[in-house]
């Protein structure tokens, strides 16, 4: 049995996101209109994640 190769579906279209092995990838786009790095290491991260401070857990 071969293995399935890694694929986009654009079934769905959408700037912001699109599925990727059945998994939801945000695009550089998004990250760019949400304002900030969430730290969870994005594929498109557009922030250098080395100078960002890292969050207080109170």
């Amino acid at each position: 049995m071969k293995k399935p190769k890694p694929t986009k579906d654009t079934g769905n279209s959408h700037p912001d996101y699109y599925w990727e092995n059945g998994l939801l990838v945000f695009t550089e786009a998004y990250h760019r209109r949400r304002g900030y790095c969430c730290q969870s290491k994005c594929r498109h991260c557009p922030y250098d994640n080395s100078k960002s401070k890292p969050s207080k857990n109170l």
